[in-house]
C-alpha cells in the first residue's frame, strides 16, 4: 500500500482499522468460501481467513461507490479472482474500460493500464492502489524519441505497444498488444514500420510479417530474464512438458518453445489443450490464477515475479476506494491522440 506524504502509511492503516474488522477472521473466510473454492489449490486456508476481511470490505465499498475493479492476468489470485470484476490481458482490459457502467474504475496492474482506462473514460475516476506501480518498457522510451524514430524513417507508421505512457501513445499513430501485434503491423500502409518500445516483440513479430520492422529496444524486466538453456533445462527435468512463452521474450526463447502468445492466448491454449504438465514463460502470478480452475493440469512454475505488479495489494484496493487517493490523471491534451491510437487498435481487434 501506497500512502502520498499527506497520509503516512501507519495513519492510513489506523484509519481502515477504525473503519473495517481487519483481524485474521474465521468467520470472513467462511462468508467467502465460494470464492476460496476457487483458490484452494494456491492459497492456504489459514493465508485465505487473512485476506477474507478485506474482500468483504472490499466488496462493500464497490457497490457503495459505483466502482469497478479491472484486474490484470498477472494479479495474485486474491485479487484475480477474490476482488476483480473484469480479469484479463491488456487488450481484454481496455476493451472492457470501454464498456464498463460504474462511475469509478479501480485499476489492479501497472500505471500505463490506469492512464488507458482514463483516456478511454475521461470522464470517470480512474484509481490505482499504487502509482509506484510503472514498467520497464513504458519508462524506456518517450514522446521525444518517437519524433526521432519519425525523422529517420520518414513516412513510417508507428505502432506502440499498449505498454506505454499517454504520452507516447498520443505520438503514435496506432497501439498494438501482444495478442494483435502482428495483425497491426500487417495492416498499416507502406513497406516500413516503426515498433516501440518492447524490441523483443518487434523482433518476435517480424519473423511472421512481411513489413521492414525497425524498433525501439526496449526490453521487460520480467520476460528478458528468460534464456534458452532454461527452457531446455525444463524439457530435460520434465519429460514430456509443453512449454508456451510469452512474445515479449527474447527470440531463441520463443523458438524453443511450444506456442507463443499473449498472456490471455496463454490462458486459452491451457484450456484448449489441458497438457499434463505445462510451464508458462511469463510472470508467475498468471500460473497460480489459471491453476485454480484446471486441476488437472501441473504448473512447473519459473516464478519470475514483476515487482511493479506485486506493489497492487487487497490493503491498497481498500485504500483507494476507501480514500479515493490515487487518482490517474491525463493531461488534456494527450486525451484525443491518445485515445484515436487506442480506438485504432480496438476497432482493428
Amino acid at each position: 500500500m501506497y500512502m502520498n506524504a499527506n497520509t503516512p502509511r501507519d495513519a492510513a492503516r489506523a484509519e481502515l482499522a477504525a473503519n473495517y474488522d481487519l483481524a485474521p477472521s474465521l468467520a470472513a473466510a467462511k462468508a467467502t468460501s465460494e470464492l476460496y473454492a476457487r483458490v484452494s489449490r494456491v492459497i492456504p486456508e489459514v493465508d485465505w481467513a487473512r485476506h477474507a476481511p478485506y474482500i468483504l470490505a472490499i466488496q462493500k465499498l464497490k457497490a457503495e461507490k459505483d466502482a469497478v475493479i479491472l484486474a490484470h492476468n498477472y494479479m495474485t489470485p486474491e485479487i484475480f479472482h477474490g476482488v476483480g470484476d473484469v480479469s484479463g490481458d491488456s487488450l481484454q482490459l481496455a476493451i472492457a474500460a470501454t464498456r464498463v457502467s460504474q462511475q469509478t474504475i479501480v485499476q489492479c496492474g501497472v500505471h500505463f493500464m490506469a492512464e488507458t482506462s482514463k483516456i478511454l473514460n475521461p470522464a470517470k475516476t480512474v484509481l490505482i492502489p499504487d502509482s509506484r506501480a510503472g514498467c520497464s518498457l513504458a519508462s524506456s522510451i518517450t514522446a521525444a524519441d518517437i519524433a526521432k524514430m519519425r525523422a529517420d524513417y520518414p513516412g513510417a507508421e508507428v505502432v506502440s505497444y499498449v505498454n506505454t505512457t499517454a504520452a507516447v501513445k498520443a505520438a503514435s499513430d496506432i497501439c498494438c498488444t501482444s495478442s494483435n501485434a502482428l495483425r497491426i503491423v500487417d495492416s498499416r500502409p507502406g513497406d516500413t514500420v516503426i515498433m516501440t518500445p518492447d524490441g523483443y516483440l518487434a523482433q518476435n513479430v517480424a519473423k511472421e510479417s512481411k513489413k521492414r520492422i525497425v524498433y525501439w529496444e526496449g526490453a521487460c524486466i520480467v520476460h528478458e530474464q528468460f534464456t534458452p538453456e532454461e527452457i531446455r533445462a525444463f524439457r530435460e527435468d520434465n519429460p514430456g512438458i509443453k512449454i508456451i512463452a510469452h512474445p515479449e521474450c527474447p527470440p531463441d526463447v520463443i523458438a524453443e518453445a511450444d506456442f507463443s502468445g499473449s498472456t490471455n492466448g496463454m490462458i486459452n491454449w491451457v484450456r484448449k489443450h489441458r497438457p499434463e504438465k505445462v510451464v508458462m514463460v511469463t510472470e508467475c502470478s498468471m500460473s497460480d490464477n489459471v491453476a485454480s480452475e484446471l486441476p488437472e493440469v501441473e504448473f512447473v512454475r519459473p516464478c519470475t515475479i514483476c515487482p511493479h505488479m506485486k506493489r497492487i495489494s487487497l490493503e491498497g484496493i481498500l485504500w483507494a476506494l476507501h480514500s479515493g487517493t490515487e487518482e490517474v490523471l491525463v493531461e488534456d491534451a494527450l486525451l484525443d491522440p491518445a485515445r484515436r491510437a487506442v480506438e485504432r487498435m480496438i476497432a482493428l481487434g
